[in-house]
């Protein structure tokens, strides 16, 4: 895995190993690519290295679930009975 190497030295480290090349930030001249998927959707927004291509903004919608489901929580209306195992109705639960 070649990670954040300059396009020329992974092209030169693709060309002279025998086995694949991996790259993160590290230029097509790799054999295949990685990008993580929370750079990808963007989960998060404060980080954003040079080598990740977005494909969703989902760092808002995400914040927002996560904050329905505290005060779901807090609030009393998660879990409800539709949430619960009940062994009489869903069998013996381990």
């Amino acid at each position: 895995m070649l990670e954040k190497v300059p396009e020329a030295l992974a092209s030169r480290i693709t060309a002279e190993i025998a086995i694949p090349t991996i790259g993160i930030g590290a230029s097509a001249a790799c054999d295949g690519q990685i990008l993580v998927i929370d750079d990808m959707l963007s989960m998060f927004t404060g980080f954003r290295p040079k080598f990740v291509k977005r494909y969703g903004e989902l760092a808002s919608a995400a914040e927002a679930a996560i904050a329905r489901y505290a005060a779901d929580v807090r609030e009393g209306p998660f879990p409800a009975a539709e949430h619960v195992y009940d062994q009489a109705k869903d069998g013996d639960v381990a």
